[in-house]
């Protein structure tokens, strides 16, 4: 990897060199249906690159980029240039450039299996291929030889020779085919990392959308094994629906001509914004039964690409310190999108329980870093794709509709859309454009919100009359860090609104007065709520207009241990989940306290995707931040809880459901395993609960985790499903078996080989890594520390950063463990800056659950 990297200042010096006129690049992807593995080396597919560029000052000397295992031939303006001289496996060196140049390069490349470049997946079902590409950052030149970087746009035309039998598809529309050749249109002009292809015997769904004058004829794709479960009608729906509001909204129609969704198998991302093409994880495709919130999740997404196709692809950024300028307003369209044009009008709900919380994690590590981040080099733009850029971004865009009015915020985008159009911006762009329209100082907003880190604390402070009536009422800012991490400024403007809520005769807990509130500053008095009756509950940043954490005064906090079920409003409701989390996860909230009141108040929650979250912090709490002598209990009762519930839950419904997963997540006694085993056998039953395949792998899990099941047990049911997700589902059930031996096969397939896809790779240290196997783990601390240098030094970053992540000893909660990381982080001073911050990362997860574990401890004392 050290070889593949580009750095900020050598893409500015080659971008103030260089402007491309297009590119034509012509891939032979036959080789992917040969039967036979090469005998030595990667299988290769041929790729021939024709460059059209100028150069601001003839006779100077750049590079191309370009990762492949060999070059036939390089030629620069008709002069034949040696391969073994000007390529090193990473770039191809180019001297004395004319005014005018072409530059042709011939080459062998790869293809992965690690996602990135052109990842090519045999279906175990039926044994046919599939390719496509996913370039994000710079994993273009994997795939053609090219200017890595974004700021460097061209027009792209493509040529694509594949095996008899399928179908390909590019940014462009097809222009023709014959004898086995597509060709494409040429492309308006977009950067290296979203030009994508993607090639085999998809099944394929058309329809078209039609607004006015303008047509888009719309596409869906997946593998032919999953066409029984793809939904498209769905998929065309949520699209319409997104293009109908952004046409609005934007006052720009969509510049890409066509608009194809590929559904694609091993998928490292959600989804990717690729102009004309956006491909998605297939997991989007339900093989069975889900909520309403995976759906949810999906028209999510597909509104977060369509919104890029305006946002990063239309305008994009410089370099990848502006990565916030696509990726956080993306983030905000696609719930934005959602409440506005969709039947998920509840989505500012999810937002705010789930997606911020990913936000606040972030933003609490040492590696914290302000929206606009300093990205140094591509390994720090491939880490910058966090919940920084992504969810914060996007909360502080939509504190800024509240700041600057939404009209004013759309305008905005309008001018700069209009204004930059296929052109590329840094920060100063847009703000300049949002000053205009707002009148407000946006130099102050930007260096309040988008140029500091970290996250502020809100809490109320009140003062009370003899009778019970408010007297004060102040919102208290603080700047949230802990030792070593930096502090944001307490003076951050936030546009809040405070809600006063009571409890009412029918036991409901109700809002009853709102006042909005300018908080700028350590202090500021909410006068509108003065000489109001005491409230039972405070709830600041109610209609979470702002990004923050929240506290709560003691009398509202002991409303919520009692009565946080009876909060009709259901954002307020996930405000306050998420408010009791964070307390929790910064240690202020005994973990035991969070699981009582998820057992008190869980079974109430309405709105399923805010209870998923719930669920999966809940685990959390008893796996990392319960204390170790109390956790084996609370494990017990959590279990006994999600079996209540699932019991009391409506016969077939979402919530059902999501019960049953929770409770199999959480199975601890001999007794839940065995009613585990009797539903997989159909000996048991829950009235309503219909088990399909999925449930059965959900079920299968913690099984074999606590060796319920044996291996046989697992190639049957594989046998059962005998398909892509099956072969996931089971690799991932054959790792998480309670024996040494499983383990040393598991570490020796993740960190000794490069055998394994990228899907299979994350499977089996999903499964290595059992919550209930400490013991049994203990002894891969050392080895991790031992691997992870070599690990980022020899494998794609990508997968490298799965198995740096994914493997570091979190289960190993000891001082010990963050005495082993403080050594090798010592130790390792001139280790890869990236490889460096996942490391300090995961230490900085692990020193928090022990401070959360002290306590969950002292509660028991």
């Amino acid at each position: 990897m050290p070889g593949e990297n580009l750095s900020r200042d050598e893409a500015r010096d080659r971008a103030e060199l260089l402007s491309v006129d297009g590119y034509e690049v012509v891939l032979d992807l036959r080789s992917a249906v040969d039967e036979a593995e090469p005998a030595e080396g990667p299988r290769t597919f041929r790729s021939v690159t024709t460059i059209r560029f100028r150069a601001a000052a003839p006779g100077s000397a750049t590079f191309a980029d370009l990762i492949a295992p060999s070059v036939n031939a390089v030629t620069l303006n008709g002069r034949a240039l040696d391969p073994a001289e000007v390529f090193d496996g990473a770039r191809i060196a180019l001297d004395g450039l004319a005014g005018e140049n072409v530059l042709v390069v011939d080459a062998n490349c790869a293809y992965s299996r690690t996602g990135e470049g052109m990842h090519r997946f045999v279906d175990p079902e039926d044994g046919e291929v599939y390719l496509y590409t996913q370039y994000e950052p710079a994993d273009a030149r994997r795939v053609y030889a090219n200017f890595e970087q974004p700021d460097l746009k061209a027009p792209y035309r493509f040529e694509v020779s594949a095996p008899e039998g399928w179908q390909v598809w590019s940014n462009g529309a097809e222009e023709s085919r014959e004898g086995g050749v597509w060709r494409f249109a040429e492309t308006r002009p977009i950067s290296t990392y979203i030009t994508c292809v993607v090639a085999g015997p998809y099944h394929y769904v058309t329809d078209s959308y039609t607004r006015g004058d303008l047509t888009i004829p719309l596409g869906a794709m997946c593998r032919k094994g999953l066409a029984k479960h793809f939904d498209a009608d769905d998929v065309f729906l949520v699209t319409k629906q997104g293009f109908d509001l952004f046409h609005e909204i934007f006052d720009y129609p969509y510049p890409f001509g066509k608009y194809d969704q590929a559904f694609v198998p091993e998928y490292n991302l959600g989804a990717m914004e690729n102009p004309g093409m956006v491909t998605f994880r297939e997991e989007y495709i339900f093989r069975g039964k889900v909520t309403q919130a995976s759906y949810e999740r999906r028209a999510n997404v597909i509104l977060h690409e369509m919104a890029h196709m305006w946002f990063g692809d239309l305008v994009t950024m410089k370099w990848w310190d502006d990565l916030w300028l696509k990726e956080s307003f993306a983030d905000f369209m696609g719930s934005f999108g959602l409440v506005e044009a969709t039947r998920f009008d509840q989505a500012w709900v999810t937002f705010a329980n789930n997606r911020k919380a990913w936000a606040y994690r972030a933003d609490q590590l040492p590696s914290t870093h302000p929206i606009t981040a300093d990205i140094r080099d591509l390994e720090d733009a491939k880490l910058n794709f966090d919940g920084i850029t992504y969810a914060k971004g996007a909360s502080v865009l939509k504190q800024l509709v509240a700041y600057v009015g939404r009209e004013a915020f759309l305008d905005g985008a309008r001018r700069y859309f209009k204004a930059h159009a296929y052109g590329n911006t840094r920060l100063e762009d847009l703000l300049s454009v949002l000053g205009e329209v707002s009148g407000r100082d946006m130099a102050e907003w930007s260096r309040a919100w988008l140029q500091t880190a970290g996250v502020n604390v809100l809490m109320p402070v009140v003062t009370y009359d003899a009778g019970g009536r408010v007297t004060e009422l102040s919102v208290v800012q603080e700047g949230d860090a802990l030792p070593g991490q930096p502090t944001p400024s307490a003076g951050r403007p936030h546009r809040v609104a405070v809600g006063l809520y009571r409890l009412e005769s029918d036991g409901t807990l109700v809002r009853y007065a709102r006042a909005g509130a300018d908080v700028a500053g350590a202090r500021t008095v909410v006068e509108e709520l003065a000489g109001l009756e005491r409230p039972d509950l405070i709830l600041v940043n109610d209609e979470d207009l702002t990004y923050c954490k929240i506290r709560f005064d003691e009398g509202s906090l002991a409303t919520l241990r009692a009565h946080l079920g009876d909060i009709t409003d259901p954002l307020a409701r996930a405000l306050s989940w998420s408010a009791l989390w964070n307390l929790t996860r910064d240690g202020l909230m005994p973990a035991r306290d969070f699981v009582s009141l998820v057992l008190a108040h869980a079974g109430r929650e309405t709105h399923v995707g805010v209870l998923q979250m719930v669920h999966s912090q809940t685990l959390t709490a008893v796996t990392h931040y319960a204390a170790p002598d109390w956790r084996e209990q609370g494990g017990r009762e959590l279990a006994a809880g999600a079996l209540h519930e699932l019991r009391l839950a409506e016969p077939g419904s979402e919530h059902q459901l999501t019960w049953a997963r929770f409770f199999a997540a959480s199975a601890a006694t001999e007794g839940d395993f065995q009613l585990l085993l009797g539903l997989l056998e159909g000996t048991a039953r829950i009235d309503g609960l219909e088990v399909d395949q999925e449930l059965r792998w959900d079920f299968l899990l913690p099984l074999a985790a606590h060796g319920a099941v044996d291996e046989d047990t697992l190639h049957a049911e594989l046998a059962r499903d005998d398909t892509a997700s099956g072969k996931r589902h089971q690799v991932r059930c054959l790792a998480a078996r309670p024996s040494e031996a499983v383990k040393d096969q598991a570490w020796a397939a993740v960190v000794e080989s490069d055998s394994l896809s990228n899907a299979l790779v994350e499977a089996t240290i999903a499964g290595m890594q059992q919550s209930s196997q400490r013991a049994l783990l203990a002894p891969y601390t050392e080895r991790y520390f031992e691997a992870v240098e070599r690990v980022w030094e020899e494998r794609s970053i990508q997968i490298a950063m799965d198995v740096v992540k994914g493997l570091y000893p979190s289960l190993q909660d000891s001082e010990a463990t963050v005495a082993a990381t403080d050594a090798w982080l010592s130790s390792h001073e001139e280790a890869p800056p990236a490889l460096r911050r996942l490391v300090l990362e995961a230490r900085d997860d692990l020193a928090r659950a022990l401070r959360a574990q002290r306590c969950d401890e002292a509660a028991a004392n």
